[in-house]
């Protein structure tokens, strides 16, 4: 993985004056991963209080020093250049360990409240420090020794007394996750071509395959009843939860013994259990309510950047957009009860369409 990531131009949240129009800041990673900001950043951080939170987030991105084994970061797994993903079926963390589901892009945070696949979360702020402690991700043993390795860090001291007003010691796991949320929710991408058709000001942005594909999304493959698009806005997600039959027919043997010993045991048990069993973790949103009806259900992921994000699907099984768009027509032909079939041309239109979602790379204080 490359050492040195192109930073990106987010958009600045209301109570942030810019100055001087758009400021760019760069940085650099020395082979220890750790990050280090240029003095035009700093100088930035000190005017924007905003900008000071930002920039410590994305320095805890980037920290390999808060893993078990001192080689994995935040962006191990949500690389830039591939939208905040990974390029694997499962992410894979410590001692080379693979995780249980697949590396969803960080774009997608901005658009659902409920995190992880399977929505176990609420929020950012309760998402954002659960894969510190996940045995197949950073390792760590709990917040507490995170905490502890973030204080004893003496760089931290600067950029923390920046953003908090206070001194590192004085540094609690709930300001980590505070730094950390500000930073992606930094992520936001700049409007896709999409998003300026639906405002009126790109009418000629989409090309004729593209334009067809767009109305084959909101019309006969019914790819807009989950991943939704109205007149002005476009989220390309409804944040519900469904089932694709992906991974549960081979459980099929041992899928009454598995359920019935999740049922027995606690939230916490259950969630721990996502992030160290793959077999767990393809229950899906079940683990988490325990009702029958969630069996195997998944969250929409936002479709932003679908081009750049393969493999697909919870767990990665399928390798390319192709094949993902077959299984998914396939299964919206069911829930619609109606099948789904597409001319050859068609498909390609849509698919064509899908890959036009790819948003602007941006130049700012993001990544």
């Amino acid at each position: 993985m490359s050492l040195i990531h192109s930073l990106v131009r987010g958009k600045r949240r209301p109570r942030v004056i810019c100055v001087c129009g758009l400021v760019l800041i760069s940085y650099f990673v020395h082979a220890s991963g750790h990050a280090h900001d240029l003095t035009q950043s700093q100088a930035v951080a000190a005017i924007h209080p905003q900008e000071s939170l930002v920039q410590l987030g994305r320095k805890l991105f980037l920290d390999t020093r808060l893993s078990r084994d001192g080689t994995i970061s935040c962006d191990s797994c949500h690389q830039p250049e591939r939208a905040f993903t990974d390029g694997k079926p499962r992410a894979e963390g410590i001692y080379g360990q693979l995780g249980t589901r697949n590396t969803p892009s960080l774009y997608n945070a901005t658009y659902t409240d409920a995190k992880f696949w399977d929505g176990r979360r609420h929020n950012l702020t309760e998402q954002v420090l659960d894969p510190f402690i996940n045995s197949r991700e950073h390792g760590l043993a709990n917040h507490t020794e995170l905490l502890q390795r973030f204080q004893t860090a003496k760089d931290y001291a600067k950029p923390f007394q920046a953003a908090f007003k206070r001194s590192l010691t004085q540094s609690t796991t709930t300001d980590l996750a505070e730094a950390l949320s500000a930073y992606i929710n930094h992520l936001k991408p700049q409007p896709t071509r999409l998003e300026r058709y639906l405002s009126g000001h790109g009418n000629t942005e989409f090309s004729a395959a593209e334009q067809q594909g767009l109305e084959l999304f909101r019309g006969r493959a019914h790819c807009a009843d989950c991943h939704h698009l109205s007149t002005h806005t476009a989220p390309l997600t409804d944040g519900d939860y469904h089932t694709r039959g992906i991974g549960l027919s081979q459980l099929s043997s041992r899928l009454a013994k598995l359920t019935k010993a999740l049922a027995v045991k606690a939230l916490p048990d259950r969630e721990r259990a996502i992030g160290e069993d793959p077999d767990i973790a393809t229950l899906g949103r079940f683990v988490v309510t325990l009702y029958p009806s969630d069996l195997g259900k998944f969250k929409t992921p936002s479709l932003y950047d679908v081009a750049l994000t393969a493999p697909y699907m919870h767990d990665g099984s399928l390798a390319t957009l192709e094949a993902a768009v077959d299984w998914e027509l396939y299964y919206q032909g069911q829930e619609s009860r109606q099948p789904i079939v597409l001319s050859q041309s068609e498909r390609a239109n849509l698919l064509a369409f899908l890959r036009a979602l790819t948003t602007t790379p941006r130049t700012g204080p993001s990544s």
